[in-house]
């Protein structure tokens, strides 16, 4: 693509940058050292310094080394935010050890897969979620778990404002062969060895569900968080005065480079919160003074539709961003009559560990990717025959960027796949289809891939296909996504019992809320004697997405 997004650059920020050839560990310790007494985090009532940080980071990665974690080998972290999880995240870099990041929703059989997959033998995991993990220890896929609790981090008189089933779960409750509690982790204060970690050791494992059934891991280096971590502080910017509200999970991408990485990089100071809360929120904002807001796009619907919005005080609010989906125009609006603060939407993937494009703070279009930032040649090409479109013309978005993943972990057919050689470069194809304008900034207009967008959340329907046949009475499932006025999109099911089989919509739906994570469970489950098919045997999903679309029309 020509360089049409030059033109907007944000004034006095260099076009091309180089982040440093070190661990993300070595962000931490260089702030730390940097600004010992500055407050890292708030969380509930409870404030931690960025040296307390560093410190608690020592110990635990010298607590993972006395359990035999090793150089490179892989460490699942399943936990909602907390300090524990920032803490373990970079005590696992700091072990020269590998995050696995595992989604909180996920349930037996995908946590099943992630196990063996990655080859893990020990997991972090919160209090609340040890029942789901429990049998993976039972059944030898893991050795050990470590248990945090929100509550132990929080301030006693903060604890009223976690999520109601976390206010009085602490560790002091978990017990059982291979749990360790997260206390008695840090009072063993074990010493780590020297940290040996550099930029191409591998960083974290970052599981994207599939168009062909199993999630598979995004390879990611200490080399490749660098670029998106550095480039949020310098096209954000990040000062390190900022305060920031982190709410999006940290085990997704961009709340684990946008709203942890980014800010102990530079020194900003974190407000994480647990779960969304649009009331506790506004009142954490107008606490804190919180200047930067990144939320996905139903919170920002959420917080614009609250009764208590006209109470809320976000004057101290500079930059608000948003993901996930397009922002509709008229929330866009609203905000903006309110705050008379432009919405800064932004386009990553899991493949790219965070953003490629943003919307320039200065002159921000709505329901816009943005323009590629530091060192991103991004470029539109025909999908079929890789011939590369111009100005206007919609195609298949593809990205070379040092973000991009090393490949997919121990599957080099789907590498092959996903990547593209041209011009001496390595393109990842996005499978999204989008288009650039006079201005250089990139908007999406369709999804090549079978992909559904709910709330932010990006199902593949073939994973979930791959779970439903699972159950002994489903024949065949075909999954689809459907319109919804909350979600954006949802998850519909066309499913073929078995000869003889008595099911229900409500036992199908019950049996995968056991199965998977909820945001992927079938909304609605529809009966079909045959699903329908090509003449090769392929089964027709797009006809019954069509079909239902119709239905819904006539409605």
């Amino acid at each position: 693509m020509p360089d049409l997004h030059f033109q907007h650059w944000p004034e006095g920020v260099p076009h091309s940058i180089e982040p440093p050839a070190q661990s993300v560990w070595r962000n931490l310790a260089d702030t730390a050292a940097r600004v010992p007494d500055k407050v890292a985090i708030h969380y509930f009532g409870r404030a931690i310094t960025y040296a307390e940080l560093l410190a608690a980071t020592e110990t635990l990665a010298g607590w993972f080394q006395a359990q035999g974690v090793r150089r490179g080998d892989r460490v699942l972290l399943m936990a909602q935010n907390c300090p524990q999880w920032v803490i373990a995240y970079y005590a696992i870099h700091r072990a020269d050890a590998c995050v696995v990041p595992v989604n909180t929703m996920n349930r037996r059989a995908e946590l099943e897969h992630l196990a063996r997959d990655t080859g893990a033998r020990l997991a972090v995991v919160g209090s609340e979620l040890v029942d789901h993990v429990r049998p993976l220890l039972d059944a030898g896929d893991l050795d050990h778990l470590l248990v945090p609790a929100c509550a132990d981090m929080a301030a006693p008189d903060g604890r009223a404002d976690l999520p109601e089933p976390l206010r009085d779960l602490t560790d002091a409750d978990v017990a059982g062969p291979g749990l360790t509690r997260w206390s008695d982790a840090m009072a063993a204060r074990h010493t780590p060895r020297p940290h040996e970690a550099g930029p191409d050791d591998l960083a974290v494992l970052l599981y994207t569900s599939g168009t062909t059934g199993a999630p598979k891991g995004c390879e990611h280096t200490h080399a490749t968080l660098q670029p998106v971590i550095w480039g949020y502080r310098h096209f954000s910017p990040y000062t390190g005065d900022e305060v920031q509200l982190s709410v999006l999970p940290s085990f997704h991408v961009t709340g684990m480079q946008n709203g942890m990485n980014a800010p102990i990089c530079a020194g900003s100071t974190v407000v994480l919160m647990t779960r969304w809360d649009r009331v506790l929120a506004g009142r954490l904002i107008a606490q804190h003074k919180v200047t930067m807001l990144r939320m996905i796009t139903t919170m920002v619907i959420d917080l614009m539709n609250a009764p208590e919005l006209p109470t809320f005080d976000l004057s101290s609010v500079q930059l608000i961003g948003a993901g996930g989906a397009a922002v509709p125009q008229g929330v866009a609006q609203r905000l903006k009559d309110l705050t008379g603060l432009e919405i800064i939407e932004g386009y990553g993937m899991s493949e790219t560990i965070g953003v490629t494009h943003i919307n320039p703070a200065h002159r921000p279009k709505q329901q816009c990717l943005g323009i590629p930032i530091f060192d991103v040649d991004c470029r539109v090409i025909n999908p079929d025959s890789l011939e590369e479109m111009g100005e206007g013309e919609d195609g298949e978005i593809i990205i070379a960027a040092r973000q991009v993943m090393k490949g997919y972990w121990r599957n080099p057919e789907a590498t092959a796949q996903a990547i593209l050689e041209r011009d001496g470069k390595r393109f990842f194809r996005s499978g999204d289809i989008g288009h650039f304008d006079a201005d250089g900034y990139f908007f999406m207009t369709d999804r090549l891939k079978r992909m559904i967008n709910a709330s932010g959340y990006k199902i593949w329907p073939a994973e979930v296909e791959t779970l439903m046949h699972r159950h002994p009475d489903i024949a065949e499932a075909c999954v689809i996504g459907v319109a919804d006025q909350r979600r954006g999109e949802t998850v519909k099911a066309f499913v073929v019992p078995r000869h003889g089989a008595a099911l229900t919509e409500a036992v199908v739906i019950a049996w995968c809320r056991d199965q998977m994570a909820a945001y992927k469970v079938p909304r609605s489950v529809e009966f079909l004697d045959a699903l329908p098919r090509s003449g090769s045997g392929k089964i027709q999903w797009r006809e019954l997405q069509d079909r239902e679309a119709g239905r819904r029309e006539s409605a």
